[in-house]
């Protein structure tokens, strides 16, 4: 008798939902992406690795998020898309499987001297609506707690229609704002040194003016002054009558005729503004940057005390502390202030808060104060802040995007940065990493390298896979993973010392210092100890000192490396004297320029609410310049081929032969030693990476005649393949003679110092003084600081 089998049971067939587990990406084109095809886990935390230039931001940030936040714009009506930034489709065949992007990159956070931590993350408003509830005496709405809001007051007649009738009405409108009056909510009041910019000892006919470029021949500023009729060009400046003082530095616009010349006379000080401050800094030549410096003073707002604050706004306070107080303090203090306050009317208003101010102690910067100014936080700094909103986030199934987020972070506090994409991983969703640390790299579920190179020699995927597999591939990221600098056995002796006594600046602790001049000195400590503080703070801003800090760079799409570096200037007088013409002829921005496109190589078409659409200019092929310009030559080739090389032909093209010119081979050499002989000369600034804009600087930065250079984590943005360049550099500015100061937190660059200063031991008020003083061999045999168990542990001490 046969029994009858029961036939297995047989798993359900996966959902058809399930399937979609994978981000697609087919034919990626964007910059120097060459035809990328990858396919990148979802709920996953995938890191993209490679050497600087080599197209990690092109493949996540301008090809996978990009196309990601255009998708979710029109889902949008027409009427909204025409507010929202304007996208075109990213360069690519086929994106799949994309989900809901938010990006964190390393942009700096506005500039604007009202924006601060708190007004950044929403914590101020929560403040506001708690004083303007709590606070006593009660002085009015949330508004009158905000330094952004003035307080206004108006009076007049309205007219009312009311059927065929209309009536005039009397109507009066105040709103109380909190702004101080006399800083306009900005903290701090500036003036300018009158010292700086004349001898009063002198007159204006003997050279009075010590601003750079004013020459008594120069009839638009000198001359000016000398011939109007409103001064005594004779007389010494500080016997000027009230009358003549006042027409010499605040008189209005005024036209006059000089020479025969029709001008316009302004007061000095309007004048200088105009001239000077108007202007971005970075941009200027060193000895106009330098006076500017010298001759702009800004000073703490003398009545609300920097706080920005009215004296209304100052009075009301919760339990004796007022608004300004509460921002005024460490972050992981004000937490536990809130904790403190016990009120059920607002009890889910102190949660939120809470949990806002909570979020900045768990991402290590419990130390920032909420009326600290956005714009003086670090590349790091500032991602970190971003991060804080979604931190709490209950959204999941979200791609994170993230640009080097261990930037700025001293590697003790890399292990709770590694936490924290960890757990935003495990909440669900899946997060994306452009990093260089191995540490980083190290957490990583997959890992994508592209490469080899950098700039056109980069753009392709070298390796795809788990971390293990990276480190045994032959990829230039493999064959670095596991590099680990050596201490020297011999450091470099200083030739003298920069003395530092008391410095005080933000968290320092009457800090009594010397900083070794003549060697590579290193200054670390975790992040908020008071290195920033100590070197840019304390080191005097001298004549010699050249500072190259972490501040974007700046351009439009019409700069490039030639014209920001100054290399465009020494090519087009080559090109003028090779061929006899103008010099302005040779410029895009100029008389050379294609009248079609104006020198942009690509006509813009605004859509409204579409993406706007670039095309190549027909008239110059995207040359940028007039027909008859190309028809000049220098050692056989024209403007726009010029343009068109990368630093290393140009270097080879301008070193000798007839186009030789040594001043732009100097620049040439400069980029070159920074790691940038891949880039090309015409390239857009809008198009480089954030370690490619900092070396840039850099390369700029090094033409100045200065004996001491301080340099702000120069590592930020480099590839452990480039890092060995960059100590080469540093070895040979020292050895030419010259003092270099690096805060950093790379283990290599500490390795290599003649002289190590470690600030801390903890951030904010636990920090600010100095822990050790010595070599880095010193440093690894004393282990007395965290920095130096790090360093004992990366050099296998």
């Amino acid at each position: 008798m046969s029994m009858a089998t029961t036939p297995e049971p047989q798993p359900p067939a996966p959902h058809a939902a399930d399937s979609h587990d994978l981000i697609r990406v087919h034919g990626a084109r964007e910059n120097n992406l060459k035809d990328v095809s990858i396919e990148i886990p979802k709920r996953r935390l995938t890191v993209f690795t490679g050497v600087s230039g080599s197209g990690k931001s092109s493949l996540v940030f301008d090809t996978i998020a990009a196309e990601s936040q255009r998708l979710i714009n029109e889902t949008y009506s027409a009427f909204l898309q025409g507010f929202m930034p304007n996208r075109a489709r990213p360069e690519v065949d086929v994106l799949d499987g994309l989900t809901t992007a938010i990006s964190v990159d390393q942009q700096r956070m506005g500039g604007d001297p009202r924006s601060t931590v708190g007004t950044a993350t929403d914590a101020n408003a929560m403040l506001r609506i708690l004083f303007s509830r709590l606070g006593q005496p009660h002085i009015g709405p949330p508004s009158a707690y905000s330094f952004n809001t003035a307080t206004v007051r108006a009076s007049g007649a309205i007219t009312v229609e009311r059927g065929a009738k209309t009536k005039a009405e009397k109507a009066t409108f105040t709103r109380t704002g909190g702004m101080c009056t006399r800083c306009e909510g900005r903290g701090k009041v500036s003036d300018i040194d009158l010292t700086q910019l004349y001898d009063d000892s002198k007159s204006i006919a003997e050279g009075a003016f010590t601003i750079p470029g004013w020459k008594s021949d120069n009839v638009w500023t000198v001359g000016i002054y000398a011939e109007s009729g409103f001064l005594d060009p004779n007389k010494p400046i500080r016997r000027f009558t009230k009358k003549e003082m006042h027409d010499f530095l605040y008189r209005e616009p005024t036209k006059v005729k000089v020479n025969g010349v029709n001008l316009t006379y302004e007061g000095l000080i309007p004048k200088i503004q105009k001239s000077f401050l108007s202007k971005d800094k970075e941009a200027m030549q060193p000895h106009i940057r330098a006076f500017v410096e010298r001759a702009v003073t800004f000073t703490t707002c003398p009545e609300c005390d920097g706080t920005r604050l009215s004296e209304g706004a100052r009075s009301s306070k919760i339990a004796g502390i007022s608004i300004a107080d509460a921002c005024g303090m460490e972050i992981r203090d004000l937490a536990e202030w809130v904790r403190g306050v016990h009120e059920p009317s607002v009890t889910p208003l102190l949660t939120a808060l809470q949990g806002t101010l909570d979020s900045f102690t768990e991402i290590g910067l419990g130390y920032l104060s909420l009326d600290r100014s956005a714009g003086t936080l670090s590349g790091g700094e500032a991602q970190r802040v971003k991060m804080i909103r979604h931190l709490g986030s209950s959204l999941t199934d979200v791609t994170y995007v993230f640009d080097e987020p261990t930037i700025g972070l001293h590697p003790h506090d890399i292990q709770r940065m590694n936490d924290l994409l960890l757990r935003l991983r495990d909440k669900g969703n899946t997060v994306l990493v452009v990093e260089h640390k191995p540490e980083a790299i190290a957490i990583a579920d997959h890992v994508v390298d592209l490469g080899p190179g950098a700039g056109t020699a980069g753009g392709t995927v070298c390796f795809e896979g788990t971390v293990d597999g990276l480190r045994a591939s032959d990829t230039v990221t493999g064959r670095h993973l596991d590099d680990r600098a050596t201490v020297k056995e011999s450091v470099r002796k200083p030739t003298g010392a920069l003395e530092i006594r008391g410095a005080t600046a933000n968290n320092l602790q009457g800090v009594d210092v010397d900083i070794p001049l003549g060697v590579l000195c290193v200054i670390t400590g975790v992040a908020g100890s008071g290195k920033s503080s100590l070197v840019h703070g304390s080191v005097p801003a001298e004549e010699g000192v050249v500072s190259v800090d972490q501040s974007p760079i700046r351009g439009s799409r019409r700069s490039n490396p030639a014209t920001y570096t100054g290399l465009l200037d020494p090519i087009r007088k080559a090109f003028a004297k090779a061929n006899g013409v103008k010099p302005a002829l040779f410029s895009a921005n100029s008389e050379g320029a294609c009248p079609t496109c104006n020198g942009a190589g690509v006509i813009y078409t605004d859509l409204a609410m579409m993406a706007g659409v670039a095309t190549t200019c027909e008239d110059c092929e995207g040359k940028r310049f007039q027909a008859s310009v190309l028809d000049y030559h220098l050692g056989g080739r024209d403007i726009s081929e010029v343009l068109a090389m990368s630093v290393t032909e140009a270097e080879e093209f301008f070193a000798d032969g007839e186009a030789r010119t040594p001043a732009a081979h100097k620049i040439l050499e400069r980029l070159m030693d920074v790691g940038l002989g891949y880039l090309s000369l015409g390239q857009p600034l809008t198009t480089l990476s954030g370690g490619e804009r900092q070396r840039l600087k850099l390369a700029t930065h090094m033409a100045e005649k200065g004996g001491v250079y301080v340099l702000d984590e120069p590592t930020t943005g480099l590839h452990l393949a480039d890092v060995e360049q960059l100590l080469g550099l540093l070895d040979r500015l020292v050895e030419s003679g010259k003092s270099v100061i690096v805060i950093e937190h790379h283990q290599a660059v500490m390795a290599h110092a003649d002289w190590i200063i470690d600030l801390g031991p903890g951030a904010g008020h636990d920090g600010g003084r100095i822990v050790f003083e010595g070599t880095p061999a010193d440093l690894v045999a004393d282990r007395s600081t965290l920095t130096g168990e790090h360093l004992a542990a990366y050099v296998g001490a």
